[in-house]
């Protein structure tokens, strides 16, 4: 009767343990942002070829709390990846203070961030599939749904013009 309880205690362990695996995988890839690339050349082929928008992110990813907060609440949440599959190549222009990163991405970051000028972060700047500037912006409360209301205003504006 000892073995048989606990054999029934090892099952439950184990299936207690394979649970929580699968939760912690469940949240690891929700929470992961839509596809972002780091090299601007190659977001920027991507988006001519594919008529999509460029989104760039100006951002201090591991320091900024508002870069921290519009990733948590917008960029990681399915509404905003949904809509970025289909109409944006997003790039990550990043200046962390304790990731490491090549020289050659911090230099392409530096040259991007003085391009368009940019003040403070998160900045966000939306680019025509040709790399025209078309809007910008930045933190935005409402969640995902609501930034995703705000792109398309930006992105429809443009076309009308």
């Amino acid at each position: 009767m000892n073995k048989r309880l606990k054999g029934k205690g090892i099952m439950k362990k184990y299936y207690v343990t394979s649970i929580l695996v699968v939760i912690v995988m469940l949240y690891c890839s929700r929470s992961e942002a839509a596809n972002w690339e780091t090299d601007f050349e190659k977001a920027s082929a991507t988006a001519n070829a594919s008529d999509k928008y460029i989104l760039l992110d100006f951002s201090g990813s591991d320091w900024c709390g508002w870069c921290i907060r519009l990733e948590k609440e917008v960029f990681s949440q399915d509404a905003f990846k949904d809509f970025a599959e289909e109409h944006l190549v997003c790039v990550l222009v990043d200046f962390p203070r304790a990731k490491e990163q090549t020289d050659e991405l911090k230099l392409q970051n530096l040259e991007l961030a003085r391009k368009y000028d940019i003040k403070g972060y998160p900045t966000v700047i939306v680019l025509s599939p040709d790399g025209k500037p078309v809007g910008i912006t930045g933190y935005l409360q409402g969640g995902p749904w609501e930034y995703v209301r705000h792109l398309k205003k930006i992105i429809e504006d443009y076309k009308a013009k």
